[in-house]
Formats: C-alpha cells, sequence, structure tokens
C-alpha cells in the first residue's frame, strides 16, 4: 500500500510540481477500481485507481471522449498514466441524484435523466474501437453469475440436473428477448449512483467504462428499475412509455417498433440484468467482503418475482423462483447475510 501512494504522489507531482497534494480516500463502488479526492489549496481533483489493469483506464478515456462529443457531461481527464492504472480527472463532486430524489421529484429528474440517453445511444465506437457487443455470449455469460455465485454460494442450493435443464432453457428465452430489439450504444450502469447533480442543476454521467453496444430498452430499465431505490409501478410505466415516444420521435428505432414490443424487451431486459445482479451482489458480499450490499438484494430479488410471473412462457422459472428460491432466500436473510 505504501509503494502505491508514493507511485500516487508522484504521478500527481507530474501534474502539478509545486503544490502540496493531499488524497482522501472516497467509499469504493462495486468494481476493483479505488477513488480518491485530491486537494491542493483551494483546488481539487478526482483520481481513479485502477491497478493493474492498463486497458480499463484506456477504456474509461476513449469513452469518456467519446461521450463528452455527443455533449453529455462527463468528468474530464486531465492527465492519465495507464499503464500504472491512475487518471486524474475533473472533480464534480459528491451529490449523487439518488440522495435528492424524492416521490415528489423523481419524475423531474427521470425524465431529465432519459433524455441524455439519446446522446449516450450515438457512441458505438471509441479512439480504441468499436464498444464491444452485448451479444448472446454477453447476455448468457452474466446470467451465468446467478448460477454461479446467488445459488450455490449465497443460498446453499445444489443444482441437479433439473435445474440445470430449467435454468437454460429460461436463460435461453431470455437472451432471445433481450436480443430481439432495436440496439444502441449503451452504459450498462445507468441508475441514480452513477448520476450526479451538477451546481447549475444538470445532470452528469460517471462510471461508463464499460459501455456497449446492446439493447435500446437497457439503461432505461436500469434507471428506472433502480436496483437501489423503486417506485410506484405506475410511475415506471409512465416513464418508460414517455422514452418509447420520444425514441420514436427522434427516429432512434424502427417506426414499426411498438410500445408493446418495447414493453416486453424493458421487462425481459430488467429481468436479465437483475439475475444477474442478484450474483453480482453475491459476489461482492463472499468475494470482496463488501456487505453493503446485501440490503439492496431484496429489491432485486422481488423485480424477478413480480416480472417472472407475468409471462407464461416463464412460469415453470417463476414457479421454481417462488418455491425454491424465495424460501431460502429469506432463511439467509434470517441468518444476517
Amino acid at each position: 500500500m505504501a509503494e502505491r501512494l508514493s507511485q500516487i504522489q508522484n504521478f500527481l507531482q507530474q501534474y502539478q510540481a509545486d503544490s502540496h497534494m493531499q488524497c482522501t480516500a472516497l467509499s469504493g463502488d462495486a468494481s476493483f477500481r479505488r477513488y480518491w479526492r485530491v486537494q491542493s489549496g483551494t483546488q481539487h481533483w478526482m483520481l481513479m485507481d485502477a491497478p493493474p489493469v492498463a486497458a480499463d483506464c484506456l477504456r474509461f478515456i476513449a469513452v469518456a471522449r467519446a461521450l463528452a462529443q455527443t455533449g453529455l457531461r462527463v468528468p474530464q481527464v486531465l492527465k492519465a498514466e495507464p499503464a500504472a492504472g491512475l487518471v486524474l480527472m475533473e472533480d464534480l463532486g459528491d451529490d449523487l441524484l439518488q440522495f435528492s430524489l424524492t416521490e415528489d421529484n423523481m419524475q423531474h429528474w427521470y425524465r431529465q435523466a432519459l433524455a441524455l440517453l439519446p446522446l449516450q445511444q450515438q457512441v458505438r465506437d471509441t479512439s480504441e474501437g468499436p464498444l464491444p457487443a452485448f451479444d448472446r455470449a454477453f447476455v448468457l455469460r452474466e446470467l451465468q453469475i446467478f448460477t454461479d455465485w446467488f445459488l450455490p454460494v449465497h443460498l446453499h442450493l445444489p443444482i441437479d440436473s433439473a435445474t440445470q435443464a430449467l435454468l437454460d432453457t429460461s436463460f435461453g428465452q431470455i437472451a432471445d428477448e433481450v436480443l430481439t430489439q432495436p440496439q444502441a450504444g449503451m452504459h450498462r450502469d445507468f441508475h441514480s449512483r452513477n448520476l450526479m447533480i451538477l451546481p447549475d442543476r444538470s445532470l452528469a454521467v460517471i462510471d461508463f467504462q464499460d459501455a456497449v453496444v446492446g439493447p435500446v430498452s437497457y439503461d432505461a430499465v436500469s434507471l428506472l428499475r433502480d436496483c437501489y431505490l423503486r417506485w410506484p409501478d405506475a410511475d415506471v410505466a409512465l416513464l418508460r412509455d414517455e422514452f418509447y415516444q420520444s425514441l420514436q420521435q427522434q427516429l432512434l428505432v424502427p417506426a414499426d417498433y411498438t410500445l408493446d414490443q418495447f414493453r416486453r424487451a424493458f421487462d425481459w431486459t430488467g429481468l436479465q440484468r437483475h439475475l444477474k445482479v442478484c450474483g453480482i451482489f453475491a459476489r461482492l458480499y463472499h468475494r470482496d467482503h463488501k456487505a453493503g450490499y446485501l440490503a439492496d438484494l431484496p429489491r432485486v430479488v422481488g423485480y424477478v418475482v413480480d416480472i417472472a410471473k407475468q409471462y407464461p412462457e416463464l412460469s415453470a422459472f417463476s414457479h421454481w423462483f417462488e418455491q425454491v428460491v424465495l424460501p431460502r432466500f429469506a432463511e439467509v436473510r434470517a441468518c444476517g447475510q
């Protein structure tokens, strides 16, 4: 750790050699990256510390530049040393959208956030090349996190041959539905913790380095069915339908792509995301010793239950989830996990 701090100080001195900089560690996110607030007098910056994966820094920088070119407000990169996993950038403050949302203002803020997505969707490649495709292999790889971490590790549920066959069939259906929709540039983690309110009350976007090209509904459902907040279904439905209308008006989906198709895509894409997140939150707890995400698991599990039971095609999966997974999840929660 001392060696890393020395490397960071040397990197910062290359940016402002004559100033004394103080680094304050910020609470981490769900990735391997760490963030520091760097201060020198009245000036302050944000440092992303992402060793040892240089490609992650290069991807962050390239996506940041591509998004900025569309007009999206993102942190400006000031200095980078990708080989060391260090990026110094503009500090946009601490005002995350999540902590300003209320039932009275959520529609205002969410409309503003959804209005950013057509800009995000323009970005399909960067100076590093085309964005990865959120294709069938990608979708199934993410769903495997549920199978690997949520079921056997968190719930201690064995996966016998019948259960595996059910999961294979259900995940195949989900992948088909997710991919049967128009494709666009995709943030992949667009929600209230990755949107910042600036002093002029506009929104900035952060944590975008995992951008891909994928389903047009993905970022909207990530926002509206947030893993950290849940809003009344009527509000979500209203904003979902408004977003579809905006896509139609801006010619971002084919004219014959109907609202009913979008609603279905929104549900199935959200289901894929929430199953993946069940696995990710379990992995963060058991592998990375980050217990804070356990408090959000019931909300994510609730989304899975509510959406799966709406579709006859998923009746077998829904029945298994409610009869097998939910009781075991309740038992594990009662044990404090």
